[in-house]
C-alpha cells in the first residue's frame, strides 16, 4: 500500500513578481522620485522571481567559489572559478544597471531606481550584491583622479559583464573591489601597516608599489581595486589593477578563501601584495576619507540588503501560511500567527521605507539638509536594520517550522546573510560612533533631522513624545564623553525609530503606521515579533503585505 502522499503542503512560489507584489516598495519607488524606472523595475522584479533565476541562485550556493592558486607547473594563476550559475546572477544585475546606472545615466531619481533593484537581488542571491556594491560605490572617489576616471570609468559603467583576468583595454566591462582590512587593525584602519613606496616622483595619479597583506579582500575576483597603503606621509587609497596594461599578472597574491558563515556564493579572500603596482588616488594621508567616501555607499547597500532580506523571509512565511492548515485552519486564519505575521509585515515596511528615503537623499544631495540627513541617517539606518534582520528572517524561519529549517528552503539562506550587513563595512559599534560623530562635530546633520521629524510632528502623539525625548537625548550626546559613547547603541536605536515612525505616519495606510508606532514607540506592543496590541488592524496589514492572502486564505 502506497503511504507516500503529499498533503497539506504549499505549493511552489514558481515565478513570483518580486516588485508588483511589493505594495511599500512601489510607493517608496514612487514618493523617492523613482516612478519613471516602474517599467524596468517591474521587469527586474518578474524576471528575478522567475523559478530559472531562484534555481540559478540554488546553485551558485551549492557550488561555492574554488581559489585555483596555482597551474600545474607550479606558475602562479591567482584566480577564482564560479559555477556558471553565479556568472547567469551577476551577468544579469550588470546588465541591469544595479553596478553603475546612476554613474551611466545620471538623471533625477536614478539612486532611487537602483537601490530598488539592489533590495530586489538581494532577496534572490546577496552575495552576488558584494562585487556589484562594490563597483558602484568605486565612483565617487576615483573620480579624484580624472585621468584614471578617464581610462575606467566607460567600462565600469558599462552593461556588459566580461569575467576573466585582462588588461583593461581588452575588456568591454570591469568590476570594482576592495581591500583595506588587515588582521592587526579591523575596523581601525589607522592601524594599517601595508607599505606603499612611490615608484618616482610619486604624488596623485602616480605609481606606487605595494607590499603587505589583507586579511579580507572583497570580491578578489575583480579587475581591480581600491587599497589602502601606508605611503611616506600617511595612509593613502590606491588604484591597483589585476592585469597591468601591458598584460603582466599585477604581483597580488590570492593566499586563501574565506570559509564563511553565510554569503557562501561570494568569494573573500586573503590577498598579499608583494610589490604590487597601483595608482595613488587622492592625496597621501587623506586616504581614509577616501575609501570612507566608498564605503558611504556600501553602507546604503546594506541597509538595502537588510530590507531585502526581511521582505523576502515575510514572503515565505506568508505563502507557507496561506496554504498550510493545522488544528482545523490555515495557519494565517489563526490569530496568534496573525499577530506573527502582520509583526513581521510591519517591521518589513518600516525597514522598506527607511532604506528607500535614504536612498533618496543621495539623490537630491545637492538640495538643503539632503547631504546632512544622509550623512546622519546612514550609519544609523545601517546599524539599526542589521540587527533587526536576524530576529526577523528567524520569526519567519519558525513560522515554516521543520520546513523553513531544511536546506531545501529559501530561508537558511537568508538567515546566513542576515548578519552580514550588521559586519560589512562597519559593525554595529563603528556605525554608532560614527552616528555620533556627527552629532558631536557636524550640528548640521542634527539640525536635518530635525527637519524630517518636524514633518510628522502632529500626527501621531507616541511619535511627537519620541521626538520631543529624542531632541533632549541630541543635546546631550553633543557634549561627546564616555557616557555618551556608552549610551549610543540606544540613542541611534531611538533615532532609527522615530524616523521610521515618521516615514510610516506620512506615507503608509493608517493601519501600519498605528501598529508601528503602538509597538515600537509606545507601551502597548512587546519585545518579541507578535506582540502587537489587540487593536492593530491586522486583516488590512496582511492584505497589504502580501496580496494572494485575500485568495488563498481570508480572513
Amino acid at each position: 500500500m502506497a503511504t507516500h502522499r503529499v498533503e497539506n503542503q504549499p505549493p511552489p512560489l514558481g515565478d513570483l513578481d518580486l516588485y508588483g507584489t511589493d505594495r511599500a516598495l512601489v510607493e517608496a519607488v514612487a514618493r523617492e522620485g523613482g516612478a519613471w524606472a516602474d517599467p524596468d523595475l517591474a521587469a527586474l522584479g518578474r524576471r528575478l522571481g522567475s523559478a530559472e533565476v531562484w534555481e540559478w541562485a540554488a546553485q551558485a550556493n551549492r557550488h561555492p567559489p574554488v581559489l585555483q592558486a596555482f597551474d600545474r607547473f607550479g606558475h602562479r594563476r591567482d584566480e577564482v572559478e564560479f559555477h556558471p550559475a553565479w556568472h547567469a546572477l551577476l551577468g544579469l544585475a550588470v546588465s541591469r544597471g544595479l553596478h553603475a546606472a546612476p554613474w551611466r545615466a545620471p538623471r533625477p531619481g536614478a539612486h532611487v531606481a537602483r537601490a530598488a533593484g539592489m533590495y530586489l537581488l538581494n532577496q534572490v542571491e546577496a552575495g552576488v550584491c558584494c562585487p556589484v556594491a562594490m563597483t558602484y560605490a568605486a565612483v565617487p572617489p576615483l573620480r579624484r583622479e580624472p585621468a584614471l576616471a578617464a581610462e575606467w570609468e566607460p567600462r565600469i559603467v558599462s552593461a556588459t559583464y566580461d569575467p576573466g583576468l585582462r588588461p583593461l583595454a581588452a575588456k568591454a566591462g570591469v568590476l570594482v573591489g576592495m581591500a583595506m582590512t588587515e588582521k592587526q587593525g579591523g575596523s581601525d584602519l589607522r592601524a594599517s601597516t601595508t607599505r606603499a613606496e612611490p615608484a618616482g616622483r610619486g604624488g596623485p595619479g602616480a605609481e606606487y608599489r605595494l607590499t603587505g597583506h589583507k586579511w579580507f579582500c572583497s570580491a578578489p575576483m575583480s579587475d581591480a581595486f581600491l587599497v589602502l597603503a601606508r605611503a611616506p606621509n600617511g595612509l593613502a587609497c590606491f588604484l591597483l589593477p589585476r592585469v597591468w596594461p601591458d598584460g603582466t599578472r599585477n604581483a597580488m597574491h590570492l593566499q586563501r578563501l574565506k570559509d564563511k558563515l553565510g554569503n557562501r556564493a561570494n568569494a573573500s579572500g586573503e590577498v598579499e601584495l608583494d610589490g604590487a603596482r597601483a595608482w595613488l588616488v587622492g592625496e597621501e594621508g587623506r586616504g581614509v576619507p577616501v575609501i570612507i567616501e566608498m564605503a558611504s555607499y556600501t553602507r546604503l547597500d546594506c541597509a538595502l540588503g537588510s530590507a531585502g532580506l526581511v521582505r523576502q523571509a515575510l514572503v515565505q512565511a506568508l505563502h507557507h501560511a496561506a496554504h498550510r492548515a493545522a488544528f482545523g485552519r490555515r495557519l494565517v486564519e489563526q490569530p496568534l500567527m496573525r499577530q506573527v505575521l502582520v509583526d513581521l509585515a510591519v517591521e518589513s515596511e518600516a525597514a522598506t521605507a527607511l532604506a528607500l528615503r535614504l536612498a533618496g537623499a543621495w539623490d537630491r544631495a545637492a538640495e538643503g539638509g539632503e547631504a546632512a540627513f544622509r550623512r546622519i541617517a546612514t550609519p544609523a539606518a545601517k546599524y539599526w536594520l542589521g540587527k533587526r534582520a536576524p530576529a526577523a528572517v528567524a520569526e519567519a524561519l519558525e513560522a515554516l517550522g521543520g520546513n523553513g529549517y531544511v536546506e531545501e528552503s529559501v530561508l537558511p539562506r537568508l538567515y546566513r546573510e542576515a548578519p552580514l550587513n550588521s559586519i560589512w563595512e562597519g559593525s554595529g559599534n563603528v556605525m554608532c560612533l560614527d552616528v555620533l560623530r556627527a552629532v558631536a562635530r557636524q550640528p548640521e546633520t542634527v539640525d536635518a533631522l530635525r527637519a524630517e521629524l518636524r514633518a510628522a510632528v502632529g500626527l501621531d502623539r507616541r511619535l511627537d513624545r519620541r521626538v520631543a525625548a529624542l531632541d533632549a537625548e541630541l543635546l546631550a550626546a553633543a557634549g561627546g564623553g564616555d557616557e555618551a559613547e556608552a549610551q549610543a547603541r540606544r540613542l541611534v536605536e531611538r533615532l532609527v525609530l522615530a524616523l521610521q515612525g515618521a516615514l510610516l505616519v506620512r506615507h503608509a495606510p493608517a493601519a501600519v503606521a498605528d501598529a508601528f508606532c503602538a509597538s515600537r514607540l509606545g507601551e502597548d506592543g512587546g519585545r518579541a515579533f507578535g506582540t502587537l496590541p489587540a487593536k492593530a488592524d491586522v486583516a488590512a496589514i496582511l492584505e497589504r503585505a502580501w496580496p494572494p492572502v485575500r485568495a488563498t486564505a481570508p480572513a
